[in-house]
């Protein structure tokens, strides 16, 4: 089986703590490679990220891996996070640009996560492995599938180790991406990004909001399915699970799946990839 990881956003609440302790510890059994905790917009999971990636060490004895985004904070916020990171023993971090929350007019210091790469590099050399985030169907705020390839290019220049990309279900734009990152001399792993689908009314707002595309087959099977829970469990894991072996017959490095905090969309696919 390929390496895989696991992407959570961080508890706030007992209930979502409790939640999120039960999924760690049912996908723990395969072995991940990391566990990695988002940032929220703008920093706001502050305290939160860091609370987390140190309750999957201790509590859980996996690697965690905390997001870092650079929009809204200070180049002295962001310091004391790396020194925090380090200090917690972490030395893989998920580096992105990351969006303002509603209302906040501040851009922050840096307004690319290339110039991110470049800090954590130029300050913390070979101490961190850095990911970045790539596009297979382009950044929603790209202006054109060119530019959004040159974007990435600049954060691997910066000194990115590999890439996790956003999720999608069309095999062949990944294939495409990795291809013409390769003609544009990127060579590090480009690692595709999956998202089970707990959820259909969800996961279309989630689609419409980041730019990944759900084909037009999918969502009329969904639909015809409608009130038929299992039908449509079964269905979404299938479609799924058909697009992750694809992507390990392709030659995908490895798998990086993004839970919401749930453990029955990703042990469904994982079950059907034996």
């Amino acid at each position: 089986m390929l390496p895989l990881s696991f992407e959570f956003y961080p508890p706030k609440t007992d209930d979502q703590r409790a939640q999120f302790d039960r999924t760690a510890r049912r996908l723990k059994a395969f072995q991940p490679q990391f566990m990695s905790v988002t940032f929220g917009a703008g920093g706001s999971t502050l305290s939160h990220t860091p609370e987390t990636v140190q309750r999957l060490r201790s509590d859980h004895g996996v690697t965690g891996v905390p997001h870092l985004t650079c929009v809204g904070g200070s180049r002295e916020e962001i310091r004391s996070l790396l020194k925090l990171y380090r200090a917690l023993g972490c030395d893989r971090i998920i580096t992105l640009r990351g969006d303002l929350p509603s209302g906040m007019a501040r851009t922050g210091d840096l307004r690319h996560a290339s110039e991110l790469v470049k800090l954590i590099r130029d300050e913390h050399g070979q101490q961190f492995h850095i990911e970045v985030a790539a596009y297979p169907e382009t950044h929603p705020q790209a202006e054109d599938a060119h530019v959004d390839l040159r974007h990435f290019k600049a954060k691997v220049d910066a000194g990115a180790d590999s890439a996790i990309t956003q999720y999608f279900y069309n095999a062949d734009a990944y294939f495409r991406f990795v291809d013409d990152a390769r003609a544009l001399g990127i060579a590090i792993p480009i690692v595709p990004g999956i998202m089970p689908i707990a959820n259909f009314s969800q996961l279309r707002r989630f689609s419409e909001a980041c730019g990944a595309e759900i084909p037009r087959w999918v969502s009329q099977r969904m639909r015809a399915l409608g009130d038929d829970a299992d039908g449509v469990r079964e269905f979404a894991s299938d479609i799924v699970a058909q697009l992750c072996r694809r992507l390990i017959d392709g030659g995908a490095p490895a798998l990086h799946f993004y839970t919401l905090n749930l453990s029955k969309p990703t042990l469904a696919v994982l079950q059907r990839l034996d």
